[in-house]
């Protein structure tokens, strides 16, 4: 998938394309994140605050995706996505309470090297990726995190991690401001 994400024409900044793959790859020691990256890249600051960390029962459709059996709790990581200091994107990444457990993912601090390393340590690395993606209006909590109007609108990107062995150990829910936003997929045949 391709990114593409920048401010509103008014604030005119130009709108760059990013991808989705260094988001599901590990990284080497002293790398960046892929956010803060791919920001300084364009020259502008890409920050994130991790708002909670706990573990719960998932919405259904979370639960689905993950497998789990009805009323299993997972851990959920969610934090605020900002460019230049505005918020753009509330990230929750849910994990199995068999995976997450007892590791940093269940943990509040920022994890060394990102989720998706440590994972990939664990034994869980990304092989195949499923995105949805559906526009709808923010909830109220999403609308003041995000400092838009009540039910303004939203893109929301729903994606499942799984192993090649077909095992799902990650699901993210993406909610994204929609200026300046466009997605992008390319898809290549087998």
């Amino acid at each position: 998938m391709v990114l593409a994400m920048g401010m509103p024409a008014s604030e005119e900044r130009a709108v760059w394309t990013a991808t989705s793959v260094p988001y599901l790859t590990p990284r080497r020691e002293g790398d960046a994140d892929p956010w803060s990256r791919e920001a300084a890249q364009e020259g502008r600051t890409g920050t994130q605050r991790i708002r909670e960390v706990v573990m719960e029962t998932p919405p259904d459709e979370v639960a689905r995706a993950l497998e789990l059996p009805e009323g299993a709790p997972a851990v959920v990581r969610r934090r605020t996505m900002s460019l230049d200091d505005r918020p753009v994107e509330l990230t929750d990444s849910w994990y199995p309470a068999d995976i997450a457990a007892g590791t940093a993912l269940a943990e509040a601090g920022k994890i060394k090297g990102g989720a998706v390393t440590l994972l990939a340590d664990l034994g869980y690395a990304v092989h195949e990726a499923r995105e949805e993606i559906e526009v709808r209006g923010a909830t109220q909590g999403e609308a003041a995190e995000l400092r838009l109007a009540a039910g303004a609108p939203v893109i929301v990107l729903r994606r499942t991690c799984l192993t090649a062995e077909g095992r799902p150990f990650e699901v993210s829910v993406m909610a994204m401001v929609p200026e300046g936003r466009r997605l992008r997929y390319r898809l290549i045949a087998g």
